[in-house]
């Protein structure tokens, strides 16, 4: 199953390596947490029976409760977009939340708003200012007019969605995996740190490096619980440090990003899986 979403620093690239890090036939007697969930590459590719998902982006959480309950609302709502798109149309879209009327916009029409700026704007990037606001600009396609509608996608994660193990929140980190305990596995994509310093403005109140030591202090209470851990970031002299003590393994992999809006703005880039069990 694909994702809906074109995130950067997704993880479809990275799948293969952290599901070798996963027993999945203990996977089917329990749960997956991803507290972090973006395009949810790794729970859409596992397609497991029970998974509770969890973002802090409020139009995230928005996105995915639309996609399971109003598929049919939400494809049409794109069909008007995918109709529509152009340069001035992409920046109208994209202004509408900084009207005082975009509170009562819809939450379909919502949904159907952030799907339609993540898969026309520039490398998939969801990023806000400080007030809050969605600043990306229009990305450049070179293959003709971008898939916006993703009908076949949408349905199929409704579906998903709609299964009774399937738990979606809207929260904090540390609230999101308050009930996983033994055998279960727990993922947890943060935005990645940076050197030499610096994350990625994901939501307006952004995410530090003290975040990311409340998120390490979390992995040890997950362990101490019997969960299964495992932690994806950019393989910094921080997260290497914070992360040293003897319950963690690292296995270091080479990705390739693409940092600007062409093929010779990719760069080889350091990424970290962080691994950790009693």
């Amino acid at each position: 199953m694909e994702p809906v979403l074109k995130w950067a620093g997704g993880k479809r690239k990275l799948v293969t390596s952290i599901i070798q890090l996963i027993d999945l036939k203990q996977l089917n007697n329990h749960r997956l947490f991803e507290p972090f969930f973006g395009g949810g590459s790794l729970t859409f590719s596992l397609e497991c029976e029970k998974a509770t998902i969890n973002d802090l982006n409020p139009e995230l959480y928005n996105v995915y409760i639309q996609i399971r309950d109003n598929p049919d609302e939400l494809i049409k709502a794109l069909k008007i977009h995918n109709k529509n798109h152009s340069h001035d149309y992409y920046y109208k879209i994209r202004n509408l939340d900084r009207l005082a009327s975009y509170k009562k916009l819809s939450l379909i029409k919502k949904a159907a708003r952030i799907i339609y700026l993540n898969r026309t704007c520039f490398n998939g990037l969801y990023r806000v200012n400080s007030n809050g606001f969605f600043n990306v600009p229009l990305g450049r396609t070179t293959s003709g007019k971008p898939d916006i509608v993703c009908e076949d996608k949408i349905r199929a994660i409704s579906k998903y969605l709609n299964k009774p193990g399937i738990e979606i929140l809207n929260c904090d980190f540390v609230e999101a995996v308050k009930t996983a305990g033994e055998g279960d596995y727990v993922y947890l994509d943060p935005p990645y740190d940076y050197e030499p310093s610096g994350f990625t403005s994901y939501t307006s109140r952004g995410f530090s490096q003290d975040d990311l030591r409340r998120l390490e202090k979390l992995c040890e209470s997950l362990v101490e619980r019997g969960a299964i851990v495992l932690v994806s970031n950019n393989s910094t002299l921080f997260v290497n440090e914070i992360f040293s003590k003897n319950i963690f393994k690292f296995n270091y992999l080479n990705v390739h990003r693409n940092i600007s809006g062409n093929n010779s703005g990719r760069r080889t880039v350091r990424e970290v899986l962080i691994y950790g069990k009693k």
